[in-house]
């Protein structure tokens, strides 16, 4: 294995630094910091201690702010009142000693680690900002922002500029004198550093304005030399900045990104690049997020040939040409496989991951001892970063003891006796709560009905275009687990009374998905009406002979629905079905009988930024705060908000607000068997990162 990843897995240089291996751990912010101390506590030093343990070469701590509260973005106020940051900081000394603790915590394990610093900026993310005293290179008054997601904010003077970089040296003094190996200087996306280096935001007039690529990157530069001068030869300073900026007329271009890159490469130890993108709330942080609902076409410069994988990789090997001796890397859902390959051409010179190693922060370990089939699979679902932009803290959608390393509930101790337990139902939350169970030491068995394993997730890698394959490697990854714990499972095979009795368990999981209710109204029994329950039972029987991307691909050609629908309900299942049928053809209304608040319900707020102005583009109406009235000859009526009778005329009727709980055998089992949990959909429909978390949760306790 070692040889299929030899250049991954080799050790590297970064400055002073010598890596475990290629792969680097880039920043992103967790939510994990100790709010009464505003820095890091005993949570996030155990998560960052089991990113560590886990194998990872250069570990780069999360975004921390070199001035406070200005200088961090995920911070609660109450109206203008400061009532603390979520977001590190290292704006004074007494930090010190909690990031050294830090610092300790990850040398443990023999990982050389680093300290990402930034400064907000006008970015504003969350949307949650106040107006502040927003310090930049120049003035933009709100009509003057080049869009939604910035605050406005005031230039600094030349005096200002210089005590500016003094705040950002001193911040990455302190993180040297934490016993960190280096620092990572944010100057990308739309960062306070950024804006000196984008013409969209600088309109100075001195040696920091945008007249010459020296004088634009002159901020950025100043703040690493009088770093690395100042903390000597065995300290690394490394760069964040865009590569390229895109929808603005006075973005950077990938010419003049190249051009500054190499001026930054001559002082700093390594650049990690991204690209900007305005008019899109995380710009290209995540570059495979803007692929949804479709992929852009405006973009040319960057690789979307494999859906946003790898999208930013052409900016590294256009900047390479002019950089030798200085290592360029960057961040865009690369894998083991992809980072090997682009190793080997030559086109990066490190790997950045954040998301993969969330899932499986045992992932670099997992690939060095050849046990590839053992990596839980990243679905690029980005719930961890949307929950993160809500001010919460980070989870993860597959991986439920993430961030939850000390908390006693999800801590997997061996078993002071081993039980039987029985688990039926092989979807996401019934096989999470087997291996979970089964590494402690139970004996578990499992039944699922279907004749196969992953419940629902089969049918929603239909529908869920861009996370087909990573679903259903998480589907295998469960699998394999399974079969590797020795947990028996049986296929094909109802579950009841008698033969919970016969398998004489100690305790029984029922996770056997939700039961559906009829659509109440008149004219309900209606051919038209294609319920989920009868959708999802005709994709299952296809399952058993296509694999949900062979469906995929087949449902381009024919679906058995008409060529004008009516998707009822708004949140996420109708949504995702309504952007579904209409990439096929089909001519899509949408109506949702709750507020407007209640649409998308469960998909993450980027996603639903794209997709409204998509549906609009494609001609899809939706209504909100309707009441449901008939289905009729004609198709659909119902009653719009403003008390107007409408009736669609549509082939089908596709209804989405059928799923409930299902209790009909956890309650049947109380009282015959000792203990009995009742998980995921069956207990309450819900999403996928609620039925890995209860099945991980019951798991770990039984």
């Amino acid at each position: 294995m070692s040889q299929q990843f030899e250049k991954l897995l080799e050790p590297g240089k970064i400055g002073p630094v010598t890596t475990r291996n290629h792969i680097i751990k880039t920043a992103n912010g967790t939510s994990f910091m100790d709010f009464d101390i505003q820095g890091p506590g005993d949570s996030m030093i155990a998560y960052y201690e089991r990113l560590a343990k886990g194998g990872v070469g250069y570990l780069t701590v999360e975004s921390c702010g070199v001035e406070y509260p200005q200088g961090i973005q995920h911070v609660h106020y109450e109206g203008e009142k400061l009532l603390g940051g979520v977001q590190l900081h290292i704006d004074d000394d007494r930090h010190i000693p909690q990031f050294k603790r830090l610092s300790d915590a990850i040398h443990k394990h023999g990982c050389p680690c680093s300290v990402q610093l930034q400064h907000a900026g006008a970015w504003n993310p969350t949307g949650l900002l106040p107006k502040r005293d927003t310090k930049a290179p120049s003035t933009m008054t709100k009509d003057m922002l080049p869009g939604p997601d910035f605050v406005e904010c005031r230039g600094m003077t030349r005096d200002e500029v210089e005590e500016m970089i003094e705040i950002w040296v001193a911040a990455a003094l302190r993180v040297y004198k934490a016993g960190f190996d280096g620092v990572e200087i944010n100057h990308g996306t739309v960062h306070q550093g950024a804006m000196f280096l984008s013409r969209v935001w600088n309109r100075r007039e001195d040696e920091f304005g945008p007249q010459s690529f020296e004088n634009r990157t002159r901020y950025l530069r100043e703040c690493v030399m009088r770093t690395k001068k100042r903390a000597g030869g065995n300290f690394a300073v490394t760069v964040l900045m865009n590569g390229i900026e895109f929808r603005n007329p006075k973005g950077t271009t990938l010419e003049e990104g190249a051009q500054m890159i190499k001026l930054v490469a001559e002082v700093a130890d390594g650049v990690n690049i991204r690209a900007h993108s305005y008019g899109h709330r995380g710009g290209l942080i995540q570059p495979d997020k803007i692929c949804y609902p479709e992929t852009p076409n405006d973009l040319p410069e960057l690789d979307w040939s494999h859906f946003g994988w790898g999208a930013t990789v052409p900016l590294v090997a256009n900047a390479k040409k002019l950089v030798k001796n200085t290592p360029i890397w960057t961040a865009c859902r690369l894998d083991h496989v992809s980072g090997e390959k682009y190793l080997r051409e030559g086109k990066i010179d490190f790997v950045g991951m954040t998301r993969r190693l969330l899932a499986d922060p045992e992932l670099p370990n997992k690939v060095k001892e050849g046990r590839l089939e053992d990596i839980r699979t990243c679905h690029g679902c980005l719930h961890c970063f949307d929950v993160r932009n809500k001010n919460q803290r980070l989870e993860c959608r597959v991986n439920a003891t993430l961030g939850r390393e000390i908390n006693p509930d999800y801590q997997a101790a061996a078993v002071p006796k081993k039980k039987k337990v029985l688990v039926v139902g092989g979807g996401p939350a019934g096989m999470e709560a087997a291996i979970q169970a089964a590494q402690r030491g139970h004996e578990v068995v499992l039944y699922e009905k279907a004749s196969y394993l992953g419940g629902c997730l089969p049918v929603a890698a239909i529908v869920k275009d861009l996370e087909t394959e990573d679903i259903m490697e998480f589907v295998a990854y469960q699998q394999t687990q399974l079969k590797k714990l020795g947990v028996k499972v049986h296929l094909n095979k109802d579950v009841d009374l008698a033969l919970v009795k016969k398998e004489k368990a100690d305790a029984v999981i029922c996770a056997v998905g939700a039961a559906h209710t009829t659509f109440n109204i008149p004219g309900g029994d209606s051919k038209k009406l294609v319920p989920s329950e009868k959708l999802h039972n005709r994709l299952k029987s296809l399952l058993k002979i296509f694999s949900p991307a062979q469906l995929q691909k087949l449902t381009n050609y024919y679906m058995p629905v008409g060529k004008k629908a009516a998707v009822v309900g708004g949140e996420l299942h109708g949504c995702e079905l309504a952007e579904f049928i209409t990439k096929r053809g089909r001519a899509a209304t949408m109506i949702h009988n709750g507020p407007e608040l209640n649409l998308g319900k469960g998909m993450i707020v980027d996603d639903l930024m794209n997709l409204w102005p998509w549906f609009k583009k494609k001609g899809v109406d939706v209504y909100t705060d309707v009441k449901y009235n008939r289905i009729s000859d004609k198709g659909f009526e119902f009653t719009t908000k403003e008390g107007k009778t409408v009736t669609l005329e549509v082939d089908n009727i596709m209804y989405t607000q059928d799923m409930v709980p299902d209790t009909k055998l956890s309650d049947q089992l109380k009282g015959v068997v000792p203990e009995v949990y009742n998980i995921g959909s069956s207990r309450e429909p819900a999403f996928i990162v609620e039925a890995v978390r209860e099945g991980a949760q019951i798991g770990l306790k039984i």
